[in-house]
């Protein structure tokens, strides 16, 4: 796409974030065992895009109402990509200090779409 011409949910700095989590799942899951790149790494990968997929898909909703049913949506995927880093973790897959990172920036966007979906839900009002 040329110019500056952004899209509604390219402007939410959440969703600026949880794109550069992706990116980093995305890195993440290379690392992990090549039996398991359609199972566990494709249901990581999956449920991160989720996250961002649902607060774009939240940002073209025109209700208050319906935006926040989307952020509810990101935050669930978000939930699932955490437990799949701590199962992930439990393999041996990521290292200590690596998880704790995750769960920091997970953390990070869980209160930011949480902030989100409260301030949607307040204008449906």
């Amino acid at each position: 796409m040329g110019g500056n011409y952004q899209f509604t949910f390219e402007k939410l700095r959440v969703w600026q974030e949880a794109r550069e989590w992706v990116r980093g799942i995305f890195g993440m899951v290379k690392s992990f065992p090549v039996e398991e790149k359609y199972g566990h790494s494709n249901q990581l990968t999956r449920s991160a895009v989720s996250v961002t997929a649902n607060l774009a898909e939240g940002a073209g909703r025109t209700s208050a109402k319906d935006q926040a049913h989307f952020s509810q949506l990101a935050y669930s995927s978000l939930m699932e990509s955490a437990c799949l880093l701590l199962l992930a973790g439990d393999q041996g897959w990521v290292e200590a200090d690596k998880l704790g990172q995750e769960r920091q920036k997970i953390e990070s966007l869980s209160n930011q779409i949480n902030a989100l979906r409260k301030a949607q839900l307040s204008r449906s009002r």
